[in-house]
């Protein structure tokens, strides 16, 4: 079976489960740069899936679901509907929020991001 982007109906229930796993502290910055999620253009592994849902954002940061390696990523954008920078993190949503908090807090982040795609059974993808 291929791949398929993930629905709208799908992005909610990440968002849910993660709301459900969050700290309260977590859960009022959430509240905060959560935004409806919308899909966002990323040239050029985006285009595969019409783009990537993105969920919350703060200052040049969205926060977006990589759906072809399944975990959510943040990444500056200069565009709003854009995003510059592709990463292929897996990351739960909780702990994207937790780093955001982090680097909001000290001024720095508390981790690396991984880059280009990791090698899966997707089109175009290796």
């Amino acid at each position: 079976m291929g791949w398929e982007p993930i629905s709208e109906a799908e992005i909610w229930d990440e968002i849910n489960q993660a709301a459900g796993r969050m700290t309260v502290p977590q859960e009022r910055f959430w509240e905060a740069i959560r935004i409806l999620p919308e899909k966002w253009a990323q040239e050029p592994y985006g285009k595969l899936g019409g783009g990537f849902w993105a969920v919350a954002m703060l200052g040049r940061i969205v926060v977006w679901f990589n759906d072809i390696e399944d975990g959510f990523n943040f990444s500056r954008y200069s565009t709003y509907g854009t995003i510059d920078q592709y990463f292929a993190d897996q990351d739960d949503l909780e702990l994207v929020i937790q780093e955001l908090m982090e680097i909001v807090r000290t001024g720095y982040g508390i981790g690396g991001q991984a880059g280009p795609p990791r090698p899966g059974p997707y089109p175009d993808h290796g």
